[in-house]
């Protein structure tokens, strides 16, 4: 039997609160009880990760909801909560990423403004370069020592093939700005890479081809086994695609990590500009302060006012391979000295 409308009163109506009346609060869990760990592998929304940087000690995890697309890279230091246990079929989570030291960035080329951050928190980068077969390019060296110096990593030259051609004359356009260089040819023992790798973080990078993956296999005898390991999540990716960090082999302590990354094609450099790069020596940056707005450091006829050319002895020596350095990442050099293989001498 229906009823009048007059009959209604309050009683009868029904209000279901909205969205803005409910109570609701933007406090977090301060996730007190989490631990710290090392990120070490990528793969599709799951992140491989080492507790308290023991490779012994690892777990897959997924970022928390509340980390919303925050960036979470190999190398990055996060806290983890959940099942810490690393059994199979188990999943924790990264609640918190912790502020970057230094981050290595390249991007596809010099104008995309889209930034790739290939690893973080590494504290060397080692630029595998072969002698021969392919021949070394002094572009990629360059455009690789800008990106480390921008990113605040300490950059080491490493030669391998260096059994089938002599690299002093290759390795002596990087003379003035100190870059250590150690030669890792087939034959050729691995004690100073080694001690030079031992408690830091080194992130390898060179064109495929170069012999990277070969140093890494000496290096790590079991990086392949490892590798398949560290991604952690049964898919079966193939990881020369992403950068995975593997620790050395030893007892040390600190350990020593080698982050191996994809074969690199191109190494862009749109987020890196004149200042940057001058700003990572010490003795060059004091100077550029009196250099008029806007230079760009590369000297007379561009700059004719640029402070680097009042510097003398050392400081000048290195300003200008700097400035080598600059044209070369700036596109003011021979495009021709740049792109084309330097072919050196054979050697004996």
């Amino acid at each position: 039997m229906s009823r009048r409308a007059a009959s209604y009163d309050e009683s009868d109506v029904r209000v279901r609160p909205g969205k803005g009346t409910r109570p609701r609060t933007k406090t977090r869990p301060s996730h007190e009880d989490a631990e710290q760990a090392m990120v070490v592998s990528v793969d599709r929304g799951r992140w491989g990760v080492v507790l308290g940087g023991d490779p012994a000690r690892r777990v897959v995890a997924m970022r928390a909801r509340e980390l919303g697309r925050t960036p979470i890279v190999v190398g990055d230091d996060v806290s983890v909560v959940g099942d810490l246990s690393g059994r199979p079929d188990t999943l924790s989570r990264i609640v918190r990423v912790a502020e970057r030291r230094t981050v290595l960035r390249r991007t596809a080329d010099d104008s995309d403004p889209y930034e790739r951050i290939v690893v973080a928190n590494a504290d060397q980068l080692l630029i595998v370069t072969a002698m021969a077969d392919p021949p070394p390019r002094t572009g990629f060296v360059e455009r690789a020592l800008a990106a480390a110096y921008v990113g605040g990593l300490s950059p080491i030259l490493c030669l391998t093939k260096s059994d089938l051609a002599d690299p002093t004359e290759f390795t002596a356009a990087f003379a003035d700005l100190e870059l250590p260089v150690i030669c890792a040819g087939r034959d050729d023992p691995l004690d100073d890479i080694v001690a030079a790798l031992q408690g830091r973080i080194t992130a390898f990078i060179g064109h495929s081809g170069v012999g990277k993956s070969t140093l890494v296999n000496r290096l790590v005898p079991d990086a392949y086994r490892a590798t398949g390991v560290v991604s952690g999540v049964g898919k079966g990716r193939h990881t020369s695609t992403q950068s995975v960090a593997l620790p050395l082999p030893g007892d040390s302590v600190p350990r020593g990590w080698v982050v191996d990354t994809p074969g690199i094609r191109s190494f862009g450099l749109a987020h890196v500009g004149p200042d940057d790069i001058v700003a990572a020596f010490d003795d060059l940056r004091d100077a550029i302060d009196d250099c008029p707005r806007g230079c760009t450091h590369l000297g007379p006829p561009a700059d004719p006012e640029c402070a680097l050319d009042g510097l003398e002895g050392h400081s000048y020596r290195r300003a200008m391979a700097v400035r080598t350095l600059l044209a070369a990442v700036t596109g003011e050099s021979d495009p021709g000295d740049e792109q084309a293989p330097h072919e050196p001498q054979p050697s004996g």
